[in-house]
């Protein structure tokens, strides 16, 4: 039998399940599996990163661009240390990834030894899979079944690996079972469940749908159900892209990044379809009294965020199918013609300042930007979004369209994500257009990895948003503890020279034109490019305050052309409290704001 290093046999069961590239950084403890990497380099890729937290939010944010498990590995101790912050990313976006972690040598584990601990307990709560290899045998046993445990878990799968096995040499016979993962079939709804469903909405008189990143695939199937039952659309923020923007009945998000048209109408709807979404903030959205049709594959989500009325444990894309086959077609509801007369207005607004280059702080407002971005972007470019104002002004400035698609660090949401994503889809997707967008503050924490891109020769457009503050966290500390700005402001930072010190063609710029001339120049070149966008230090539109009956509200975001949505309420007849069997009673208080979690509501 022929024989095989262990950190090689480990390798080929990447090769054998179609992984051809693996993010990490050296470490002493990880040489077996470096020269494994050598000696396989022509059939995988080794993505050498500046910092291995950076490796793991690229495996992270792999699967959301792609559909397949991304690979990480860390050094023991520190660099097993630094890969948590992309591995919580994984486990709270539900996403499938695999960190390989080396171990100091057999015989100097448990001693106090020079990098060494008790690395598998450390890793217990982020992972759904982890386990050390105890015999050298057992590597590519335990590494195919990393891959088949993330994927089926989603989530986190982590295999540790000591030195000396990784060297050590084994029979060469694992085959791995990669034909035997299939796609995902999720069920059809029960016959009942559709007849429940269609006759709540033939009763409905202001229902919405509001689905999540658990739609994914029923673009079509939610235009068709929201034109022939005249629901207005929202969406979780992570959901965005799987209905163009454009289409004129999704209005976007709900909560504090979301378009205003979103949070105006969800508190009258009387009938909400919920489809495949777990948003944590939704605990605070819509009338306690009504109604729901939750679509879901996982039974544990049905009535988590809201009482529910017909719970469907079935597929999104077949349950809305057999909904729309089965129910009749509704006229225009007022909260459907409101709804979309209010999303009117509020494009209307955005699109006033595109042109609007310069203001009087000399700085650019994010309108032009995007409309840049919009105009130039490809059909199938790929966005790779930092945690911040930025996650907002995407949320409601980009226009997502054909097979662009886009991914952010969604329920942890942690900074520093927008350049390691990048990496990722670069790497992943050689050929497409890749976008990094990111504030100076999450910027900062990650712009080591431009050193990646100019050495992988990426061709990815890096725009760095500085208005010199943490504007997310500025905004929370004004409007909802009312406390004086602490922490918050960022020092002003030339980034286009410390960009070129990496290596990376950069340029700073104050207006649209000058934004739109960087654009059209990196795209005749190769590579990666940074353009340094001085930010208006303006704070994007509180759709929480959201209190255009006062006038220094109206003021301070110059929303002079915006209507309150009574306006439209009043013109279209949307009743005041439309939930079923609901009086006409004072409206439940709002919920006081959180001020002990440190969450951010996005």
């Amino acid at each position: 039998m022929a024989k095989i290093k262990g950190s090689n046999a480990m390798l080929q069961v990447l090769v054998d399940w179609g992984i051809d590239h693996i993010y990490g950084y050296p470490g002493g403890s990880f040489d077996s599996t470096m020269n494994a990497i050598h000696e396989m380099q022509d059939k995988i890729k080794f993505i050498e990163v500046r910092h291995e937290e950076a490796g793991a939010l690229a495996a992270s944010s792999e699967y959301k661009i792609s559909g397949k498990v991304g690979v990480c590995f860390g050094s023991a101790g520190p660099g097993a240390v630094h890969l948590m912050n992309g591995l919580y990313d994984a486990k709270y976006d539900k996403t499938p990834m695999v960190a390989i972690v080396a171990n100091v040598p057999t015989s100097r584990q448990d001693i106090n030894f020079f990098q060494a601990f008790d690395e598998q307990p450390w890793f217990r709560d982020v992972a759904v899979w982890v386990h050390q290899a105890k015999t050298k045998e057992a590597i590519p046993v335990l590494m195919d079944e990393a891959i088949r445990q993330a994927y089926a878990r989603k989530g986190p799968a982590i295999l540790i690996i000591p030195k000396d096995f990784g060297w050590a040499e084994i029979e060469d016979n694992f085959r791995v079972n990669a034909n035997a993962h299939v796609a995902e079939n999720y069920p059809e709804p029960t016959k009942a469940s559709v007849e429940e469903a269609v006759k709540l909405i033939k009763e409905a008189k202001a229902p919405m749908v509001y689905f999540g990143i658990g739609a994914k695939g029923a673009g079509e199937e939610l235009k068709e159900f929201s034109d022939k039952f005249k629901m207005p659309l929202a969406s979780s923020v992570i959901a965005k892209g799987i209905v163009e923007d454009k289409f004129p009945a999704y209005v976007g998000s709900i909560g504090r990044t979301a378009p205003k048209v979103g949070d105006d109408i969800q508190m009258f709807a009387d009938l909400v379809v919920w489809v495949g979404n777990n948003s944590p903030f939704s605990v605070f959205f819509f009338n306690p009294k009504a109604k729901v049709i939750q679509i879901d594959v996982d039974p544990e989500k049905l009535g988590k965020r809201h009482s529910v009325d017909v719970p469907m444990l079935a597929d999104a894309k077949k349950s809305l199918r057999a909904i729309i086959d089965a129910g009749e077609e509704k006229p225009e509801t007022p909260l459907y013609k409101a709804a979309l007369a209010d999303r009117e207005n509020w494009e209307a607004w955005l699109d006033s300042f595109k042109d609007d280059h310069i203001k009087d702080d000399g700085r650019v407002r994010a309108e032009p930007i995007f409309d840049v971005i919009n105009n130039y972007a490809t059909d199938d470019a790929i966005f790779a979004i930092d945690v911040g104002n930025v996650n907002i002004n995407f949320t409601r400035l980009m226009n997502l369209h054909g097979d662009q698609r886009w991914s952010t660090s969604g329920l942890y949401a942690t900074m520093g994500y927008g350049l390691p994503a990048a990496v990722a889809a670069a790497t992943t997707f050689p050929d497409r257009e890749v976008w990094s967008l990111s504030g100076d503050g999450g910027f900062a924490m990650m712009n080591q990895e431009l050193l990646t891109m100019a050495r992988y020769n990426m061709h990815v457009m890096n725009v760095v948003f500085t208005n010199e503050t943490l504007g997310f966290i500025q905004a929370e500390q004004e409007d909802e503890s009312h406390q004086p700005l602490s922490g918050v402001i960022l020092p002003d930072n030339d980034w286009a020279k410390v960009a070129e010190g990496m290596n990376v063609k950069a340029v700073t710029v104050t207006n649209k034109a000058e934004f739109e001339a960087a654009v059209k120049e990196w795209k005749k070149m190769d590579g990666p490019m940074l353009v340094d966008v001085k930010l208006t230090k303006e704070m994007p539109y509180s759709t929480e305050l959201n209190t255009l009956d006062d006038p220094a509200f109206v003021e301070k975001y110059q929303a002079q052309a915006l209507k309150p949505f009574s306006y439209y309420a009043e013109k279209y007849g949307v009743e005041a409290d439309t939930a079923s069997g609901a009086s006409q009673e004072e409206p439940e208080p709002d919920p006081e704001p959180d001020t002990t979690s440190g969450a951010s509501e996005h």
